[in-house]
Parts: C-alpha cells; sequence; structure tokens
C-alpha cells in the first residue's frame, strides 16, 4: 500500500469518521494514519478537524478524508453534519479504560441513526500498548462487534500497531460496498462527472467517486 501525495489524484473520495469518548486516542490515530506522527502531549481536540490521506485499494486511488472531533458531551450539537456523508466510521474506545468500551453501544446508536445502513464500521481498542493496564478483554470487544456487525482490531497509535491495518481495511470494506453498488453512486460510476456525490441514503454527501481521465490537462 503506496501513498499517493498528488491532491488531485484519486478514483474515489470517501468520507471516513472517528468517533467514541474523549480521551481514547482518536487525534493519535488519525495523526499516526496521515502524517505518522504522535503527541504524547496532545490536548482535546475542540470542535472538528479532518485530515486527508490517500492509499491504493485494488486497482483505485482512494482519498479518505478523516474526520475527528471531541468527544465530549457538550460538543454533541455538532453530530449531524459531522456525520453527513460518511461511508466509514472508527469507533474507538480505550482497553484500559472500560467505562470507554461501555459507551460504545451509545456512540454506535447515534452513529446509526445518522448514517446509511450500508456504512462500514471498525470497533477500534487503542492504547493496546498498555498491556499491564488492560481492563477490556479482546474476546469481550470481538463478542461485541460479531453481535453488532461490525470490524473490529486492536490499535496503539503510541507504536503505530495496526493503525494503517485498521483505516486501510475500512477503506478497502468502502470499496467493496461501492463496488458492489450498494451504495447508489448510479448505473456506471465511470460515467460520472469528477466529484459527482454518492448518495447514501438521500444525505448529502461528500464521498465522492472521480471520472476517469475527465480532467487531465
Amino acid at each position: 500500500m503506496g501513498a499517493y501525495r498528488a491532491d488531485d489524484d484519486y478514483d474515489y473520495l470517501f468520507k471516513v469518521v472517528l468517533i467514541g469518548d474523549s480521551g481514547v486516542g482518536k487525534s493519535n490515530l488519525l495523526a499516526r494514519f496521515t502524517k505518522n506522527e504522535f503527541s504524547l502531549e496532545s490536548k482535546s481536540t475542540i470542535g472538528v478537524e479532518f485530515a486527508t490521506r490517500s492509499i491504493r485499494v485494488d486497482d483505485k486511488v482512494v482519498k479518505a478524508q478523516i474526520w475527528d472531533t471531541a468527544g465530549q458531551e457538550r460538543y454533541r450539537a455538532i453530530t449531524s453534519a459531522y456525520y453527513r456523508g460518511a461511508v466509514g466510521a472508527l469507533l474507538v474506545y480505550d482497553v484500559t479504560r472500560h467505562v470507554t468500551f461501555e459507551n460504545v453501544e451509545r456512540w454506535l446508536k447515534e452513529l446509526r441513526d445518522h448514517t446509511d445502513a450500508n456504512i462500514v464500521i471498525m470497533l477500534v481498542g487503542n492504547k493496546g500498548d498498555l498491556r499491564h493496564l488492560r481492563a477490556v478483554s479482546t474476546d469481550d470487544a470481538k463478542a461485541f462487534a460479531e453481535r453488532e456487525n461490525t470490524f473490529f482490531m486492536e490499535t496503539s497509535a503510541l507504536e503505530s500497531m495496526n493503525v494503517e491495518n485498521a483505516f486501510t481495511e475500512v477503506l478497502t470494506q468502502i470499496h467493496r460496498v461501492v463496488s458492489r453498488k450498494d451504495l447508489d453512486i448510479g448505473d456506471d460510476p465511470a460515467a460520472l462527472p469528477k466529484g459527482q456525490t454518492i448518495n447514501v441514503g438521500g444525505k448529502d454527501d461528500v464521498s465522492a467517486v472521480k471520472q476517469d481521465g475527465c480532467c487531465s490537462t
């Protein structure tokens, strides 16, 4: 999986949201995947920010626009705009704080209330490097993921463990959904103009499919 830096060189643009309680490491997961950075002094995210990175999935270049928000209740008013158009989500908890895992159910309900049924969801147990402090067993998380029909992975943004895999798996699965045309992108994706919106359940969407060769100069 190579990284593609040309800003406009992509076939698909997929919006992916990071959700979960404050302090579980969402911002560090984003920084690790998009910039290969990690900060021990990272502060709580205020409001919303997003970063992008493109990867190759099968024979297509997929550009991920990954949104990160504060997990605190007082920022919850942004939810509908935050979720709008998302075709993938990483639902993050901290393996050392059981309460963050308990809250996963509430986050999942909110996510499903605001997004299309075909959204690809990855449950992520972060801070896997803190093995001696583990409070949530892998088996419990796996069982929850199976019950809720989501993907599951344990990560460490600090050690860069499985971060690439988690994002890449989500983007690959979204691409498969789009390829199967479960997301309504019209009869012929190749015939869509650049930036054509993918319609997921009638909600506004930033995710798009780009026409091959439409904009070569």
